[in-house]
């Protein structure tokens, strides 16, 4: 399934929470669609926090994880329009720097990034309803961008009401959950496996991959099947 334009692929990248690895999975989902298109892209389309000085700039962690998940380089301005010091919601990040996250301008960015690149992987921020601004969410940019959307369920105590809630959202935005990753992020868990075969049952998308729990992450180890 593709969205955003006829000229590429493109999929929009959430999370049942924050910190439930949507960055790795965005990472293994560039390396999975390189297999089939020369030009793969990640996009990090507002980055709050994680900064480290790389050759004098700025950069988010994430945006560099997806940058070396990447088969081509774009300018920053577009896999990266909204970067923000403070590692805390972006609304409250933007308000702190006096910035407005402008939906129009990322998916003009975004736009211009599909005439880049064969595929573009869409990496949101927190979970699908993390607050943008005191009006905007990151459904309403997922809902502007209108791409396919691929749901990371973090393995811990509550994610069955969080997947299930996050699922409602998503297609109470008139958007197609293309399918969903299961990532151990919590190796104590208990009854991982039950929990899996629950979502399978209740979620309307295919379950993409199951990622191990890894103490150091890599992207080239996550094993999706594309939707």
């Amino acid at each position: 399934m593709t969205g955003g334009s006829a000229a590429g692929v493109s999929y929009f990248v959430t999370g049942t929470d924050t910190g439930v690895g949507k960055t790795l999975v965005s990472a293994g989902l560039l390396h999975t669609l390189a297999r089939q298109h020369r030009r793969v892209v990640g996009m990090k389309a507002v980055a709050a926090g994680g900064l480290m000085m790389v050759d004098g700039v700025f950069v988010n962690d994430d945006v560099l994880a997806l940058r070396a998940a990447s088969t081509c380089r774009v300018p920053a301005e577009l896999d990266n329009p909204v970067l923000l010091r403070e590692p805390v919601s972006p609304h409250l990040a933007a308000r702190y720097e006096g910035v407005d996250i402008d939906i129009a301008h990322i998916v003009r960015c975004h736009k211009l990034l599909l005439t880049l690149a064969d595929a573009v992987v869409v990496e949101g921020a927190g979970g699908f309803l993390v607050p943008l601004s005191s009006t905007t969410t990151g459904a309403d940019l997922a809902q502007a961008l209108n791409l396919p959307v691929l749901l990371v369920v973090g393995l811990r105590l509550g994610c069955l009401n969080h997947a299930l809630l996050t699922a409602e959202a998503i297609a109470a935005r008139g958007l197609k959950l293309a399918g969903w990753v299961a990532n151990h992020i919590d190796p104590l868990m208990l009854a991982q496996a039950e929990n899996i075969a629950f979502l399978q049952q209740r979620l309307a998308a295919p379950l993409l991959g199951v990622v191990p729990h890894q103490s150091a992450p890599d992207a080239r180890s996550v094993n999706l099947t594309l939707p």
